[in-house]
């Protein structure tokens, strides 16, 4: 793998893979393949063949390698041409091929492999947003890192999108992508611009490139979608204007958080790659497709809003390549052990709130008032309690409660039954009933859902709301009258006041990995709640962890201006170690669920975002990215788990040895017992050449933990020192997790490079010894 190039000036390219409504050539090697693949058999499925490392630096060289290989096992270079979709020729050696189970097995068999696997499809994944991470303008100008890292300019970020919202491509005649005042594409950028058929894009110097794929893609989902790079959702616009939009003024949701629209990285580039379709399923072969095109096309900043599992081995090659690679967590929180997209190497992002507030006034009929927080732009009078106007019941809001000669142009109350509750189902059966509005009363997920042309406000059933706003509409005044009447006020915008922020959002999903529990996951926490940005020509809300992975992806562009050697470990750890964990009135940050309770590192990871910090973190926890193939396969002397789809057929496996031995900026145990654990660290100076700094250590309870030394002196810039951590269980208990901390400190107090720690103490590995 190449090491990192640094360039004196560089581009921050988005690397967007995207869904959309409609259809498109695909991309592949050869550039008139049909958009779907042909199966020759009725049991041929696409395969995914990894052979680690390239054996060669010529891409052709490669492509030639897979046919050779393939044509040993099918008889003929014809037949393995015809049977590979994509050769993955960058990042890593391997291929995409539509083959049987029996010659899956044939090629798995083979030394070179080191893993055969069926291609699986994953789901898909502001005006006050930055100013709340700090990153402000005064007078016109930037300040603090948006000044040092000169907004982006010269970076090429790259944007891969999913999760459980949808993206579907890029609307390059948004505001938010004007490219008045750029230079000329970067002369290193390799790239290219497929406009497309179907309503097709121009790229410009803001959008320097754009693909799309589909090769790997249901046929019926291509089908609904735009035959180009196109944005027929609004998804993909809104996640790439976040990470480096233009600045925009005067932008708003009908007027509310209105203000000026921008990205982290106003003056970064982007290059736009499309490969989730319809209805938001993305093909794992056009996913690794695309981010070895991005690897080739010198993208500097990776940014996959999308679902998954880190796409190893692709991921693994661009981090080794010197690109920085982040993901989405994913919104199934808050259970644990929901956390998508857990390997070490990239930055995984949960998502939590910010300092502003829509309040919206609903007016009861006997004139009380009851404040919430409801992006409503509307207002409408009629309300319809589910079965008998005069009951106090509540209302499911399923189909069969519901009919529309009843709801026609009235609001409709309803009340979540749990915390699976589905608004965008309940949203989907009024708008079909042809009801006005709804009141939805809810368990807490502080993601606001905007509404066009439709009443919705959405209560959060919470004791933090000093009256509960379901029970004083239904009982408080519906049994009062024979016709009660609601007016739903459109809401107000506040922001900076003094707002609970910031807390972790319900959805975000949570660790601690269950692939890797040895990890620390998620790395850190950004807003990702009610973010306003781009969609077409106009700007709208959406929430989830695909709107936080592109906060963090601004930020680690600016990063990249201002230390062009950080390497991708570095600037992870400057993000990870300079996080908070307090909010501005010195409360802890808290994590929404039910009940609500104190965020820890598998809620945040290190805590919440703060870019300006970031630029000057003190020490990094450095990595070089071959220490990862240590744990993961990168050649083919790898490991193999079995595979449930064929017998015998393997999957690349991990090592066995402990994961919490790499150089992270968080330490996890999840099985300390009677017998004590040291983990070894090392950090680098990137502060003052002369300093000193000493361990502050918060021992996870029931755990003792000692820093050996517990003073490190610096002599110089980029010294490295080690020290070790010694953890010893308290206790011989069958238990959880438990949550601390190491910080170290400089003299001054200038710096506090703070890693989180989990510890789980256990007596055996099963839940109860029963010999």
């Amino acid at each position: 793998m190449g090491s990192l190039l640094i360039l004196s000036s560089m581009s921050l390219v988005i690397l967007l893979l995207i869904w959309s409504y409609f259809q498109r050539v695909p991309l592949g090697d050869n550039p008139s393949t049909k958009a779907s693949v042909s199966l020759p058999s009725p049991t041929a499925k696409l395969y995914i063949v990894d052979l680690g490392e390239r054996r060669y630096e010529d891409p052709q060289l490669v492509i030639a390698s897979h046919h050779d290989m393939l044509s040993a096992v099918l008889g003929s270079k014809e037949k393995a041409r015809d049977s590979i979709v994509y050769s993955y020729k960058h990042c890593f050696s391997g291929f995409a091929a539509t083959l049987t189970p029996s010659q899956a097995r044939q090629i798995a068999e083979l030394a070179e492999v080191i893993s055969v696997s069926p291609s699986r499809t994953f789901p898909l994944h502001t005006t006050r947003s930055w100013d709340y991470l700090g990153l402000r303008y005064s007078h016109q100008q930037p300040t603090g890192l948006l000044e040092k890292g000169k907004e982006g300019d010269g970076i090429i970020i790259g944007v891969h999108v999913n999760g459980s919202f949808s993206y579907i491509g890029i609307w390059p005649e948004s505001r938010s992508f004007n490219d008045d005042g750029y230079g000329p594409v970067p002369s290193r950028w390799k790239g290219t611009c497929e406009i497309g058929v179907e309503h097709p894009i121009r790229c410009n110097r803001k959008i320097i490139g754009a693909r799309y794929y589909s090769k790997d893609a249901d046929p019926s989902e291509v089908a609904r979608d735009y035959d180009s790079p196109r944005d027929a959702n609004g998804h993909g616009t809104h996640t790439a204007s976040t990470a480096a939009g233009s600045l925009v003024s005067d932008a708003s949701f009908h007027g509310l958080g209105a203000g000026t629209a921008r990205g982290g990285a106003p003056r970064a580039r982007l290059a736009i790659y499309k490969v989730c379709w319809g209805s938001g399923r993305c093909g794992e072969a056009d996913v690794l497709q695309a981010i070895d095109d991005a690897v080739d096309d010198g993208v500097d900043i990776l940014s996959l809003s999308i679902g998954g599992d880190g796409y190893l081995p692709a991921s693994l090659g661009a981090v080794r390549s010197g690109m920085t690679v982040i993901f989405s967590g994913g919104n199934d929180g808050p259970v644990t052990q929901t956390l998508n997209n857990d390997v070490p190497w990239v930055i995984t992002v949960a998502a939590s709130t910010i300092d502003r507030s829509f309040p919206t006034v609903i007016t009861l009929g006997d004139k009380q008032t009851v404040v919430v927080d409801a992006v409503n732009h509307n207002s409408v009078s009629p309300l319809y309690l589910c079965s008998d106007v005069n009951s106090v019941v509540h209302c499911s809001c399923s189909a069969e409660d519901i009919h529309s000669r009843y709801v026609v142009g009235k609001i409709v109350l309803c009340a979540d039954s749990g915390p699976a509750g589905n608004f965008d189902d309940v949203l989907g059966i009024l708008q079909g009933a042809k009801a006005a509005g709804v009141i939805f009363g809810r368990f807490p997920r502080s993601n606001l859902l905007p509404c066009e042309r439709f009443i919705c406000v959405l209560v959060d059933k919470d004791i933090s709301i000093p009256v509960n706003a379901l029970q004083l509409i239904n009982h408080g005044w519906v049994t009062t009258g024979s016709s009660p009447v609601v007016k739903v006020s459109p809401a107000l915008t506040s922001a900076g006041i003094p707002i609970t922020s910031p807390r972790v959002a319900a959805f975000s999903s949570r660790g601690p990995s269950i692939s890797y529990p040895d990890l620390v996951k998620p790395d850190i926490t950004a807003p990702g709640v009610s973010i306003l940005a781009a969609v077409e020509d106009s700007y709208e809300f959406m929430s989830g962890t695909s709107m936080a992975c592109p906060h963090v992806s601004g930020v680690a562009a600016l990063l990249k201006v201002v230390h062009p050697e950080w390497s991708p470990a570095a600037i992870k750890s400057a993000l990870v170690t300079t996080a908070y964990t307090t909010d501005a009135y010195d409360f802890p940050v808290e994590a929404e669920a039910i009940p609500r309770k104190l965020a820890d590192a598998f809620d945040y990871g290190g805590g919440h975002i703060d870019p300006n910090k970031a630029a000057d973190p003190g020490l990094v926890y450095d990595i070089h990215p071959d220490d990862y193939c240590n744990y993961f396969p990168c050649t083919n002397h790898a490991l193999s788990l079995p595979s449930d789809d064929i017998p015998g057929l393997g999957t690349s496996g991990v090592d066995n040895k402990r994961m919490y031995d790499l150089n992270l900026p968080s330490i996890s145990i999840p099985d300390l017992k009677e017998t004590p654990v040291t983990v070894g660290r090392t950090v680098t100076n990137v502060g003052d050449k002369k300093s000193k700094y000493k361990a502050v250590v918060r021992s996870p309870p029931g755990v003792n933990m000692v820093v050996e030394p517990s003073v490190l002196e610096f002599k110089a810039s980029k010294q490295k020192l080690p020290f070790k951590v010694t953890f010893t269980s308290l206790h011989k208990v069958q238990g959880g997790f438990t949550f601390g901390s190491l910080t170290w400190v400089d003299d001054g107090g200038n710096h506090t490079v703070r890693i989180p720690i989990a510890v789980r103490v256990i007596i055996v590995d099963s839940f109860s010894d029963t010999s």
